[in-house]
């Protein structure tokens, strides 16, 4: 019986390559980046004084410095992003929980990958406004449960990475 042309063979992991990250590291790991996130958006707030209501209009703030606020927040939390994961192929939390990014096709640090990763997870942030970035997160992060075999995210699909134990 003939091969089905139509049928792509079966991705093939690396030799030598780690173990895959379980997605309860994925998650504690993001965990941790997200209080980073949150330190730099309450530094961002408090810099661009959108903490502060308006006087004419108790309760209300400034839109505009809110905007600003997340535009700062976004466009640091995306160097945090890209420098950590191009460097070492681990942020913060990535560390903290001993696994790291690996390119899948032969495992090594992400390098310049690592900031098309970083773009495609965090540049969608900037949407929060309209909702979109949050629910894009939430797709984004959950498409590891259902992506076989390499349980990747659509930025870890993007930077054509995987997670892998940091722990040999």
């Amino acid at each position: 019986m003939a091969p089905d042309p139509l049928s792509s063979p079966p991705p093939v992991i690396p030799p030598g390559m780690p173990p895959l990250a379980t997605p309860g590291q994925r998650f504690t790991a993001r965990l941790i980046d997200i209080v980073i996130l949150g330190a730099i958006w309450t530094v961002a707030l408090t810099a661009t004084g959108a903490l502060q209501y308006t006087m004419d209009h108790p309760g209300e703030q400034d839109m505009g410095k809110v905007t600003l606020a997340l535009i700062i927040t976004m466009a640091l939390y995306f160097g945090y992003e890209g420098v950590m994961l191009a460097r070492s192929g681990q942020t913060l939390g990535k560390k903290a929980l001993r696994i790291r990014v690996a390119m899948l096709s032969d495992g090594n640090v992400p390098a310049g990958q690592g900031w098309v990763r970083a773009a495609v997870y965090v540049l969608p942030g900037m949407l929060i406004p309209l909702l979109v970035g949050t629910v894009f997160w939430l797709v984004n992060s959950a498409s590891l449960l259902w992506d076989k075999p390499f349980q990747r995210c659509l930025h870890d699909k993007a930077a054509r990475t995987v997670v892998v134990s940091a722990v040999q």
